[in-house]
């Protein structure tokens, strides 16, 4: 059986709840507040534009950062910015201030500093726990974060229905102060530190280290183009404003059912044996998320709708789950940062590209179109993966898991 995690492991997992949660709430609040000023599924694809660009740019600098300075002092700096972010679009809605530009602004930065936040807090869990012990707690790690993730979307839903927008972005806030406080809590044993020196060379073999393993770069490949494809965050404005036309309180229901099916799945991969047939379990899990993609985009039924994203979130998670494992379990300590960071530029390409592709696509055709021909594009995906990594679609995890 699995050893009790340490008092460590329950601080850093605080800590991640509650900056997942309020990065959740940040982002349904955000989509929901530039709808209302725009009307325009155009702006809401741009969100992701902007998130990218930073993001893209400033990852292989923050892994390598995060390889040579203690990663949790770069967590708990990075989350100052979005906190910074949230109280300043809490006054500036409160007086009615707010607009696109400021909008836009505030996420460019939070993403900058996410750059550095998610591949220094990806490589701490394993400084926490015994390797034997880590695909557990991977799975616990990933059960917090998708109680988060869905905690975050109804929340913005509930707060903007019963008091405002400036609530939502004043609840960030203080998420975010409880983050950070919890996170300062942390001890972890940290790897000892070698003097590698920090520059091209350095990112550069981070990046050889990753192409040189089919299975890592396959499974990083495989997720960032079925979410390009298949995801629908961005347009659910318009799916509950427009479609189902279920207002501000439905807004925060469909948006938490994808994070509520990853909780379900999260505490099912809890209690279960450890899925040793990695490889597969993950392209099927990316099968389903398209299929679910799909019945989502052609639904006009709120609950069918709910129901389907759900589902989506359930496959979501088996796959963020095996990806974790697969990644870390191949992965020696010195280059985490640096691989977490390059995985971490092909998640983030996967949902700011997959909102801009959303939205613009939407914009030119129609919100349905651009949903299910993105489902359909998923199912496109695993395909050519499963036939072209063949690395992947055998990998098993042998005897690093113990249950």
């Amino acid at each position: 059986m699995t050893r009790r995690f340490p008092p460590d492991v329950w601080a850093y997992l605080l800590s991640r709840f509650c900056a997942a949660t309020s990065l959740t709430l940040m982002r349904a609040t955000v989509a929901w507040h530039v709808f209302e000023l725009s009307r325009s599924p155009f702006y809401l694809g741009l969100i992701g534009l902007v998130q990218f660009v930073p993001a893209f740019s400033l990852l292989l600098v923050g892994g390598m950062v995060a390889d040579h300075y203690e990663r949790r002092r770069i967590v708990m700096l990075a989350q100052s910015v979005p906190l910074g972010g949230a109280l300043l679009l809490a006054w500036a809605t409160a007086n009615a201030t707010a607009t696109l530009v400021l909008l836009y602004v505030v996420v460019f930065c939070m993403a900058a500093a996410a750059a550095f936040d998610n591949p220094a807090r990806a490589s701490i869990l394993p400084n926490l726990v015994p390797m034997a012990d880590f695909p557990r707690a991977v799975t616990v790690a990933s059960t917090v974060q998708a109680l988060a993730f869905a905690t975050g979307p109804a929340l913005s839903g509930m707060i903007i229905a019963s008091a405002s927008v400036a609530a939502a972005y004043a609840t960030v806030a203080g998420l975010l102060l409880v983050a950070i406080a919890a996170l300062a809590r942390v001890r972890p044993s940290w790897p000892e530190r070698t003097g590698r020196a920090m520059g091209w060379t350095a990112m550069v073999q981070g990046v050889r280290f990753v192409m040189s393993r089919p299975v890592v770069w396959g499974c990083m490949l495989l997720d960032m183009l079925a979410v390009i494809f298949g995801g629908a965050a961005a347009l659910l404005p318009i799916y509950a404003n427009e479609i189902l036309r279920v207002g501000p309180r439905g807004y925060g229901i469909l948006s938490a059912s994808l994070e509520v099916g990853a909780l379900i799945t999260s505490l099912a991969l809890m209690i279960l044996p450890p899925i040793r047939r990695a490889g597969a379990a993950l392209l099927a899990a990316v099968g389903v998320f398209g299929a679910a993609t799909i019945v989502f985009g052609l639904s006009r039924w709120f609950p069918l709708s709910v129901l389907a994203y759900m589902i989506a979130g359930m496959a979501d998670q088996v796959s963020v789950v095996m990806r974790s494992t697969i990644v870390q379990l191949n992965t020696p300590d010195h280059l985490r940062g640096r691989v977490s960071a390059i995985n971490f530029m092909f998640i983030n390409a996967s949902n700011q590209l997959g909102a801009v592709e959303s939205g613009f696509v939407a914009a030119l055709t129609s919100p349905t179109f651009s949903v299910v021909s993105g489902g359909v594009g998923c199912l496109l995906v695993v395909a050519v993966i499963a036939r072209r990594v063949p690395a992947l679609r055998g990998y098993t995890i042998r005897g690093e898991v113990r249950g």
